[in-house]
């Protein structure tokens, strides 16, 4: 079992969207966070099953910081 990185957003007409960091173009969208989850591991599975699993995770994304000004 292998663990991704997923960034959950808010889109405009109020459906939650994932973009999983390590995999380019693997996103999904739903209406609860609960149906958001099992598409982005539907997307996940078929990702891998067209692309091939990752040889590494992403070193690029590090996390995500707040900052107040």
């Amino acid at each position: 079992m292998e663990e991704y990185t997923i960034v959950v957003e808010k889109g405009e007409d109020g459906y939650l969207i994932s973009d999983v960091v390590e995999l380019p173009g693997c996103h999904t969208q739903a209406k609860t966070l609960d149906e958001l989850m099992k598409r982005t591991k539907e997307a996940i599975a078929l990702y891998i099953k067209s692309e091939g699993r990752p040889s590494k995770h992403s070193e690029r994304f590090l996390g995500i910081q707040k900052i107040f000004v």
